[in-house]
């Protein structure tokens, strides 16, 4: 570990990176901020301690890949004591199997932690500036990202479905800024190897391009900063025809294929992109989109076929297209013996069975092995599981995902969406399909 610190000041010069720059903080009963110990983030906390931010916190994620990680959070700690700041030290586990990379993975584990562990209404800050913002658009350009990539990072954002919001006060504030603001306040940080690493894409692109970039053009990291917002304001406009194309379209959770098929091109390719993004699921590359159309959206229509890429299982259903992550395994011999009294959990992945009435004697529960048939309420005949599920639309692959509810070795319901008419009251809890045509989602009862 290098702990760095900036020299004593040798005058009174006010630097313009100030407290002030949090003056447009959103408004929240907490604020928290992102603390790794590096410059920027130890800059950031100062300037939060400055503005007297109502109900400061830090959270430092320990990420363990390290060997100096354990000396880090020390270090964030003593330095969080003596400006009086409540720390938490978040320790994460990274998926080294991450398919898109170390990077992606510490990032993904770093933001679960940080949402898991911040007060309800609260605001993250993050010390993101403006050097980063330009390294962002020139990876997001190297990979050959469309309009909404190149729009690269906002100042604020919602932090995922839970409410709180993501702000980056420094957006617009130079690398160089932070360090004379560093170096006058005389404070402390870490540097961290990994900034310096060329196997790491942001530092080789920080190391081998800025520099020369810079010496030809000085003001680089605000015109692509600028750039970010334009590309940001053309992103808009394009959400908009997104939402305007995709409304029609939308069957069951799921994409009118032939809807799809009528659009032009670009325009089908960004209403895909538009519906992926807003069910959190992975947007796959130009190529990855071609084929979708190609061997889903322009199959036969009996062919239910199915494309795969990392985090996304893609789908045909007579003329619907789904998308879902991946589903988990069908369960083996699972059986379930359940008073009613709690809920019942199922299989990871498949969901809760809430009783909504007391039941007279235990049921059994588990799930389709073949054959099965009920006598739904107010049918004159018994249906096969086949019958019912063809008649309500529901797609092959989700029949046998379906929990099975059996009173004295008949079958009684099915999810609580198909009673008979001996049937106890029941609802599925049903999984996070992401989308899937689950209309029993919420609560089902006899009527």
């Amino acid at each position: 570990m290098r702990l760095l610190r900036g020299p004593q000041a040798t005058n009174n010069r006010w630097m313009s990176l100030s407290p002030q720059v949090l003056q447009a903080a959103p408004a929240a009963s907490a604020y928290c901020v992102a603390y790794s110990g590096g410059m920027d983030s130890t800059v950031l906390l100062h300037l939060a301690c400055a503005a007297q931010l109502p109900g400061l916190g830090a959270l430092h994620v320990h990420h363990g890949l390290q060997d100096s990680a354990d000396d880090w959070a020390g270090q964030c700690a003593a330095q969080c004591d003596a400006w009086q700041v409540p720390l938490q030290v978040l320790r994460v586990s990274v998926d080294a199997q991450h398919p898109q990379g170390p990077e992606a993975a510490a990032r993904a584990a770093r933001y679960a932690a940080l949402q898991a562990h911040m007060p309800k209404d609260a605001v993250l800050l993050t010390a993101h500036h403006a050097g980063d913002q330009a390294e962002t658009v020139l990876l997001r350009l190297l990979r050959g990202t469309g309009v909404e990539g190149l729009a690269a990072m906002p100042i604020t954002t919602p932090l995922g479905a839970s409410g709180l919001t993501l702000w980056r006060p420094l957006l617009r504030v130079s690398r160089d800024a932070l360090r004379q603001y560093a170096e006058q306040h005389a404070l402390c940080w870490i540097e961290d190897p990994h900034n310096s690493d060329p196997q790491y894409a942001r530092s080789w692109l920080r190391s081998n391009v800025m520099p020369r970039l810079h010496s030809r053009w000085p003001d680089a990291d605000a015109q692509l900063a600028r750039a970010a917002e334009h590309a940001a304001d053309a992103a808009t406009l394009l959400t908009g025809l997104a939402e305007t194309l995709l409304l029609p379209l939308c069957r069951d959770d799921g994409l009118s294929v032939s809807g799809l098929l009528a659009l032009k091109p670009a325009e089908r390719r960004l209403v895909l992109r538009h519906w992926l993004a807003a069910r959190r699921l992975p947007v796959p590359f130009a190529s990855t989109l071609q084929q979708l159309e190609r061997d889903v959206l322009r199959a036969q229509a009996e062919a239910m076929p199915l494309l795969r890429w990392p985090g996304i299982e893609c789908r045909r259903y007579r003329d619907v297209l789904y998308a879902s992550a991946p589903l988990p395994p069908l369960p083996e011999d699972f059986t379930a013996t359940w008073d009613g009294k709690q809920p019942l959990q199922l299989p990871a992945g498949y969901g809760v069975l809430h009783a909504m009435e007391d039941f007279a004697e235990p049921v059994q529960v588990r799930f389709a092995q073949g054959g099965e048939r009920i006598r739904p309420k107010n049918d004159a005949h018994t249906r096969s599981l086949r019958y019912l599920a063809q008649q309500a639309g529901v797609p092959p692959w989700l029949r046998p995902r379906l929990p099975l509810v059996f009173l004295a070795g008949q079958l009684v319901s099915v999810a609580g969406r198909w009673n008979s008419a001996t049937a106890m009251q029941l609802c599925w809890q049903a999984p996070d399909f992401h989308g899937l045509p689950l209309s029993w989602r919420q609560r089902f009862t006899n009527n």
